[in-house]
C-alpha cells in the first residue's frame, strides 16, 4: 500500500502499546499488575450514567450542532466562568468526542507548514505527532528534575523565533505530575503577547490537584483571546470511554474548529453531550472521593519507589502519575520498562514514550488500588534485587 508520505511523520501513544502487550501476556496465562494507562480505575458516577440513560429514552440519539448542544455549551461556559474567573460565552464553546479532538484541531486550524510550535518534552506524546503530521516544526522545551518538571523560562524566551506560532503547556502534567506556578504563567502570558502566540493549554488534569490550586493562563490579562482551553470529563469523571470533552476559545476561531468537527466527527454523540450537563452541574462528592484516593496512592507509590535501590521519586502535586529516576540502575529507560513487563508481570511505560528527554525515567500510572500499587511495587523490588 502507497501511503501518504506524511503518514510517516504520525505517532501513537505507546501506553495503548503496552497494554495490548500486557493483554497478550494476560491471555497466555501471567498475572499482569497495570500501572501503564492513564485512566482511573474507577466506575463513572451513577448520577451521570442515569443522566445517559434518561436522555437515551427521552430521544438524545440525533445529530446536534457541531459545535455542540446550545444548552450544553451554555453549561460548559458558565462551568468555566466561574472556574476560570473569566466571562465565556456559549459561542465560545465547542464540544467534541473526547478533549484530543481540541488538540489537533487547534494545531490544524492555526499552523501553518513550517510554523514552530513549542510543546513540553517529557510530555503527552500526541503534541509532537500532530505538530509533524500537519507539517509544522515541533521545538520541545525540555522539563527538567531539578526544575520541579516545570518550563524554564529563559530557554523559552531563547526558542520563541519568529516563526513560532503557538506555545502547548500542560498543568497539572502528563507524564511527571508537574504543577506550573502562577508565576510561570505570568512569564508565560509576557511571551506569548509579545510575540503573538497562541497558547494551546491542556487542562485536562485541572480538577486533580493535591496542593495550592489550579491557575489557567486564560485568567491572566489580555490573554483570554490568544488562549485555547482544552477540557474534558474522562479524568475527573472517570469517563474515557464515553468520549466527551471540549475547547474554549476566541469567538474568531470557535467556528473554524467547528468546522473541523463537521468534517471529521460530524458532532459529539447527543446523549454524552446531556451526561456532561449532570456532571458538571449535579453532585460532585465521588469525584471528590476519587481525587482523595488518588493523592493515597500518591503518597504510597512514591514512598515504595524511594525505597526501591537506584530509584527515586519526586512528590507529584496532581494528575495521577509518578515519574521515578531510574538512571542508577544503568538501563535504558524502554528495555527496562520491557523487562519489567515481561519478567515482573508490571506494566509501566519508559519515559521515553514522551519524548526524548524521558530517557532515564519510567511513567507509572496509579489509577489502580492500593493493593495493586503494592504488589507492583514489591515485583519491581525483587527484581531489581537480582541485577
Amino acid at each position: 500500500m502507497r501511503l501518504a508520505q506524511k503518514m510517516s511523520r504520525l505517532g501513537t501513544e505507546t501506553a495503548f502499546e503496552v497494554l495490548a502487550r500486557a493483554k497478550q501476556l494476560e491471555k497466555e496465562g501471567k498475572e499482569i499488575i497495570h500501572l501503564e494507562i492513564g485512566e482511573p480505575d474507577f466506575d463513572t458516577p451513577r448520577n451521570i450514567t442515569e443522566a445517559a440513560i434518561k436522555a437515551l429514552k427521552e430521544g438524545y440519539t440525533h445529530y446536534t450542532p457541531s459545535a455542540g448542544l446550545p444548552e450544553v455549551r451554555e453549561v460548559i461556559a458558565k462551568y468555566i466562568s466561574d472556574t476560570r474567573k473569566i466571562k465565556v460565552d456559549p459561542d465560545e464553546v465547542v464540544v467534541t468526542p473526547g478533549a484530543k479532538p481540541i488538540m489537533f484541531f487547534s494545531i490544524l486550524a492555526l499552523v501553518n507548514e513550517g510554523d514552530e510550535v513549542i510543546y513540553p518534552n517529557p510530555g503527552f506524546p500526541i503534541y509532537e505527532s500532530v505538530i509533524d503530521f500537519i507539517g509544522g516544526k515541533s521545538v520541545p522545551i525540555k522539563l527538567r528534575e531539578e526544575n520541579q518538571f516545570r518550563l524554564d523560562l529563559d530557554e523559552l524566551k531563547k526558542l520563541v523565533t519568529p516563526k513560532t506560532k503557538m506555545i502547548i503547556i500542560n498543568s497539572p502534567q502528563n507524564p511527571t505530575g508537574g504543577i506550573l506556578t502562577l508565576e510561570d504563567l505570568k512569564a508565560i502570558a509576557e511571551i506569548a503577547i509579545k510575540n503573538d502566540i497562541y497558547v494551546l493549554s491542556d487542562e485536562i488534569y485541572s480538577r486533580i490537584i493535591y496542593e495550592g490550586e489550579h491557575h489557567s493562563i486564560a485568567s491572566l490579562p489580555d490573554m483570554k483571546e490568544r488562549t485555547i482551553i482544552l477540557d474534558g470529563l474522562s479524568k475527573t469523571y472517570a469517563m474515557t470511554g464515553w468520549r466527551v470533552g471540549y475547547g474554549v476559545m476566541n469567538k474568531t476561531l470557535a467556528p473554524h474548529i467547528a468546522r473541523l468537527m463537521t468534517n471529521s466527527n460530524s458532532c459529539t454523540a447527543s446523549f454524552t453531550q446531556r451526561a456532561l450537563i449532570e456532571a458538571l452541574t449535579g453532585p460532585q462528592d465521588e469525584p471528590q472521593k476519587m481525587d482523595a484516593e488518588f493523592k493515597k496512592r500518591r503518597d504510597v507509590i512514591v514512598k515504595g519507589l524511594n525505597e526501591i535501590p537506584r530509584f527515586s521519586c519526586l512528590l507529584p502535586k496532581g494528575a495521577f502519575y509518578v515519574f521515578p529516576n531510574v538512571k542508577k540502575t544503568g538501563w535504558e529507560s524502554k528495555k527496562l520498562a520491557d523487562t519489567l513487563l515481561n519478567e515482573a508481570g508490571v506494566a509501566v511505560l519508559s519515559g521515553t514514550s514522551f519524548g526524548k528527554y524521558g530517557e532515564g525515567y519510567l511513567r507509572i500510572s496509579y489509577a489502580n488500588s492500593v493493593e495493586n500499587i503494592n504488589k507492583g511495587l514489591e515485583r519491581m523490588k525483587e527484581f531489581l534485587a537480582k541485577l
